[in-house]
């Protein structure tokens, strides 16, 4: 029963992950929170949390690059142009 379960989660969440994030985040997190919950008697709630933690992080790095990426774009531009006005400022 827990391994039937266990495994209809796992497949729910990787129908869930968005395609940016790969599904990398939910595995790394939902394998530490089954660690975590395994040693306090709740495996698959561990999983479950972890997975959405993981999945939470990685999409907050993922946005980091992109803005990390956005910053250097607008900085080679404005080395060639220095009138350059960067699209994504308001």
């Amino acid at each position: 029963m827990r391994q039937a379960l266990f495994l209809g989660t796992l497949a729910i969440s990787f129908l869930a992950a968005n395609p940016q994030a790969r599904a990398v985040g939910c595995l790394s997190g939902g394998a530490a929170g089954a660690l975590a919950g395994h040693m306090a008697g709740h495996g698959v709630l561990g999983a479950i949390g972890g997975c959405i933690a993981g999945h939470a992080w990685k999409q907050h790095q993922l946005r980091e690059d992109a803005y990390q990426s956005r910053q250097q774009y607008d900085a080679a531009r404005r080395a060639q142009n220095p009138s350059y006005q960067s699209p994504w400022s308001y």
